[in-house]
């Protein structure tokens, strides 16, 4: 007889293996929001959103409306790294252009 745990004489060499069901859950999204102030031109809000959110000039243009009459703006719905890769590249393409334009993001509901 054996030490081990199982019988040798009946091991056919095969395992069994029992297929693990990971339970997969969705990542959390969120919203990258443009908000409003009075110095930075709408055209370049316009150009914003359509070159790093990838808006076509209909949808860009609607956003940016928005922003300017409610103050604020989501520029779309993104998983956390890709919502903070945005808003970066919104503040430092601002900054880089001198306009006070700032850009946060929220968890969605």
């Amino acid at each position: 007889m054996s030490d081990l745990p199982f019988d040798d004489e009946h091991d056919d060499g095969n395992l069994a293996v029992q297929n693990a069901k990971p339970k997969l859950q969705k990542p959390p999204m969120y919203k990258v929001l443009l908000l409003n102030d009075d110095f930075t031109p709408m055209d370049f809000v316009v150009s914003i959103l359509q070159t790093i959110f990838f808006k076509d000039k209909d949808e860009a243009v609607r956003i940016t409306m928005n922003v300017h009459t409610s103050g604020i703006g989501v520029c779309g719905i993104y998983t956390k790294d890709i919502a903070e890769t945005k808003v970066q590249q919104v503040i430092a393409y601002s900054q880089e252009n001198q306009h006070p334009l700032q850009c946060t993001l929220e968890e969605a509901e």
